[in-house]
């Protein structure tokens, strides 16, 4: 047994530990048929990541579990990995060339600038995994995986050839969400929609070779170079007669085919709507639903093309044409009004850059076979959702999913395994390079120069991880593995697809739980952000506090998918809490002259309270981290070390540690250790950097290897349950509680000691527990009674659930002390108030000072007035 220092240091601790675990392969996972699996897949971080707040708690409910369930006796696996990334790495490589050598990727071309991608990820790409470990993560490292790694690229080519040989996959001319400023094709799922003020401009549209016209309003002026139709509704009386004529487009003069279609409200604006497939996705609908022309009029780079006009607007950019497009309109009589409007504007999920709808020849994911399978895994109860009501938003958007636009414009990726026959036209998709095209043999091939979208690896990570899609030992052993934790703002990017990817390839469920988490705002509730400067670092944190208090401070009081506030002053608590422990424990070992860690076989009252209640406390954890509320775990650990062992057990030890009864003493030890080991596993996974340190201080059999970590972790034991005594003891401790507050009340000096009398009808539970109150109640002496005692009206009593006490005031106070020194207090106040009335009665104050002013002093006088009123009476009721 070795002596810990005075002071917990988690600098130099945390380091030296983790360092301990690593060498003797704590972390390692082993495929055990003896033994249950558990597993879980890290979301990958990007490899260009910093650790956040939100990668903090993500890491840390994740390591919870694990650890949790590895001292449970499970083979538990945490596989760790990183995300390539593609627009976020390959913007942050672009911006490095930009910099540095004035140069762009089309200067370096592709398998150039590729190379120094890797080379920037072989270089940086590690640089959050080392954060990770600073938080204490238990993952096994030799499993780590990168979404781009031979094993995930022969995955995700699997996966492509095999869902477009099924036609799951397809390329088709649809339109997609385009981010201007990446330069790529975005999903829906990466489109983020904000409330953004703008205008509705309200434009007319005359009817060919009529006097009638539409007055159709938009918020989007620039895009009607690009209208095809007009739509009306059906049913709609004003324009039955005008669905077959033509409208005239204001400004190029195209006509316009007016067509009926469900899509158009009846009672919104004016009941007209100008389409604009190439711009607008349910415009597209609808014009392929009505066979009408597809004009794209603005470009990849959002500018001007095919206006119409001759080339007026041609070149320039989407807002300065809107511009010069509405003045044209007011000038030539188009124009009829322009109104405020907020309305929500699609942005690009990386950049905020406003997206452009375009038409675009794309790949696609056909999502409906798909969704069917990832539904129903849902309805059956194969993968529950905690907590529950994130079940109907998964569903919701399921339910009603668009096609997946898979394809990205980019050059850090996955690679298309699609080669186009110069010759012939056609596509050759292949598990293997293509050397010819696979229809005419033709040696004149190309390959699709774009990659998928980052999520399409991503989908595949429970599985593509473990091997798949080679039939593997870890496939059969930790798959489908046991949860997934997440966040909920990715339940779209990420978690759906996972399910529907798992369903699909593995014809299994990639997960049996999604535990969702909220989002770490600041103390004020505002999301984290660089544009409000209100990002906490957690190494600053880790460095400041130590990784335990960290982990503690995230995981007290969160509950599933609820965001939480962060303060930084919950971490200077959790270090208290830390150093708490930590006294606590030298305390036990300073106290130690045993080696081996047993109960003894006679147990006194509070032995039997501590141990019943500690085993409440695991049965209750224990119930509480396999429902997930991992949050309320947490907090009845810190209650029952705080409260329980340090502030009331370890001070009902201390005359027993110091009796000249050796049995006794012994005893005291052996209840002490047990509990503090106990203390120490039930704590683990939430701190483990401080409960390691001690336990291997601490005597300990080596049984499970020499950590803590791979201890077994506490259970509920029937042995240990002591209810009477333990209730019994309960009202003890209630008691010394509610005297020690009334004397507190009275500033009755410790030192003061009062004769205590107990009417209760619980006699047995007071009697045993008659030393501790008064030891720790501060009493002189003890009497139990069955009725009021003589002579109460000149006592102090306070009142609990089982009994009344009685103290005699004589005992509490020096009446002839306290007289006087009541004498004093009213001499003093009934001067100020002298002074007070004096400065009320001056009229030169009362009518030049503000009003505010004067009430202050008036409250000060009525203040003073109460006061000596109160000294008063407690000097009458002295006698």
């Amino acid at each position: 047994m070795k002596e810990l220092p005075k002071v917990y240091d988690p600098k130099a601790v945390e380091k030296k530990i983790y360092s301990m675990w690593v060498d003797e392969g704590c972390f390692d996972a082993k495929i055990d048929p003896d033994k249950k699996p558990f597993s879980i897949v890290m979301p990958p971080p990007n490899v260009t990541g910093q650790l956040h707040m939100g990668h903090a708690l993500d890491s840390t409910l994740q390591d919870i579990l694990t650890r949790y369930k590895r001292m449970q006796g499970y083979s538990a696996l945490w596989l760790p990995g990183v995300d390539h990334a593609g627009i976020a790495t390959q913007i942050k490589v672009e911006e490095v060339l930009r910099k540095e050598e004035g140069k762009t990727r089309y200067d370096l071309g592709r398998d150039r600038f590729l190379e120094r991608v890797w080379d920037w990820k072989n270089k940086f790409g590690d640089k959050i995994v080392e954060q990770q470990k600073s938080l204490g993560v238990s993952c096994d490292w030799s499993r780590s995986r990168f979404t781009m790694d031979d094993t995930c690229a022969k995955a995700v080519r699997e996966t492509f050839c095999d869902l477009y040989d099924k036609g799951l996959i397809y390329k088709g001319r649809r339109i997609i969400n385009w981010c201007p400023h990446c330069r790529t094709a975005l999903s829906d799922a990466e489109v983020e929609y904000k409330d953004i003020p703008g205008h509705f401009w309200h434009i007319r549209y005359p009817v060919e070779d009529s006097d009638e016209e539409f007055i159709i309003a938009t918020t989007r002026p620039e895009t009607m170079l690009g209208d095809t139709g007009v739509a009306v509704h059906p049913d709609d009386e004003r324009y039955k007669h005008l669905v077959g004529k033509n409208a005239i487009l204001p400004l190029v003069g195209r006509k316009l085919p007016i067509v009926a279609d469900n899509y158009v409200e009846l009672d919104f604006g004016t009941g007209a709507v100008k389409m604009t497939p190439c711009h607008d996705p349910n415009d597209y609908e609808v014009a392929l639903r009505h066979n009408l022309e597809m004009i794209q009029v603005i470009d990849e780079d959002a500018k001007i093309i095919n206006d119409g006009c001759g080339g007026k607007y041609d070149g320039l950019d989407r807002y300065e044409a809107r511009e010069v497009i509405v003045k044209d309109l007011e000038d030539q009589g188009y124009l009829v009004k322009v109104e405020d409007y907020s309305h929500n504007v699609g942005c690009c999920y990386r950049c905020g850059t406003t997206v452009e709808p375009l038409t675009s020849p794309q790949w696609f994911v056909k999502m409906a076979p798909l969704a069917r399978k990832a539904i129903d895994v849902v309805n059956d109860g194969r993968i529950k959702f905690v907590p529950e009501r994130f079940t109907k938003t998964y569903l919701n958007w399921m339910e009603n999913v668009h096609d997946w636009c898979i394809s990205r414009q980019l050059w850090w990726g996955h690679q298309i395994p699609a080669w186009y026959c110069d010759d012939c036209g056609h596509i050759t998709v292949s598990r293997a390079d293509a050397c010819e095209c696979e229809k005419c043999h033709s040696k004149n091939i190309h390959r699709d120069e774009d990659v998928l979208d980052t999520w399409f690896s991503s989908a595949l990570w429970p599985f593509s991880t473990m091997g798949w899609p080679e039939k593997t030992p870890e496939l059969d052993y930790w798959y489908p593995t046991s949860v997934m934790v997440t966040g909920y703002d990715i339940i779209f990017f990420w978690v759906a697809r996972m399910i529907f990817s798992g369903m699909e390839q593995m014809d299994k469920e990639p997960f049996k739980t999604v535990f969702i988490h909220g989002l770490v705002r600041d103390s004020l509730g505002r999301k984290m952000s660089k544009s409000l400067g209100n990002g906490i670092d957690p190494l600053e944190m880790v460095d400041q506090f130590g990784a335990d208090a960290l982990r503690f401070n995230l995981i007290t009081g969160n509950s599933p998918g609820n965001d939480m506030r962060f303060y930084v002053e919950k971490c200077e608590a959790m270090r208290n809490f830390c150093n708490k422990i930590w006294n606590a424990s030298r305390f036990v070992m300073m106290n130690l002259t045993i080696d081996k860690n047993e109960l003894p076989e006679k147990l006194e009252i509070e032995d039997k309270w501590i141990l019943s209640k500690l085993n409440d406390t695991v049965k209750e954890v224990c119930d509480n981290m396999d429902a997930f509320e991992l949050g309320v775990a947490s907090s009845k650990i810190y209650d029952f070390i705080w409260d329980s062992f340090c502030d009331w057990y370890i001070e009902l030890t201390k005359p027993r540690l110091n009796s000249d009864n050796q049995e006794l003493k012994e005893n005291t030890q052996k209840v002490l250790l047990y509990v503090l080991t106990e203390i120490l596993k039930l704590l683990h996974p939430f701190m483990p950097f401080i409960t390691e340190e001690i336990w291997q201080a601490l005597p300990h059999s080596d049984a499970a290897g020499n950590a803590l970590m791979l201890e077994k972790y506490p259970e509920y034991s029937s042995c240990l349950s002591f209810p009477e005594d333990e209730s019994n003891f309960e009202m003890v401790m209630t008691a010394i509680k509610a005297v020690r507050a009334r004397r507190a009340e009275m500033n009755v000096a410790p030192s003061r000691k009062a004769h205590l009398y107990i009417v209760t009808d619980t006699r047995t539970a007071f009697e045993a527990g008659t030393d501790y109150i008064c030891k720790l109640a501060y009493s002189e002496s003890v009497s139990i009674l069955d009725s009021v005692p003589a002579e109460s009206e000149k006592m102090v009593s306070v009142v609990t659930d089982n009994a009344r006490l009685f103290m005699p005031m004589a005992d509490l106070v020096d009446f002839e002390a306290e007289k006087a020194r009541i004498l004093k207090e009213i001499e003093k106040n009934e001067k100020l108030l002298a002074g007070q009335e004096a400065k009320l009665a001056n009229q030169n104050f009362v009518s030049r000072a503000p009003e505010a002013v004067v009430q202050i002093e008036r409250d000060k006088k009525a203040k003073l007035e109460a006061l000596i009123e109160n000294l008063k009476l407690s000097l009458d009721n002295l006698g």
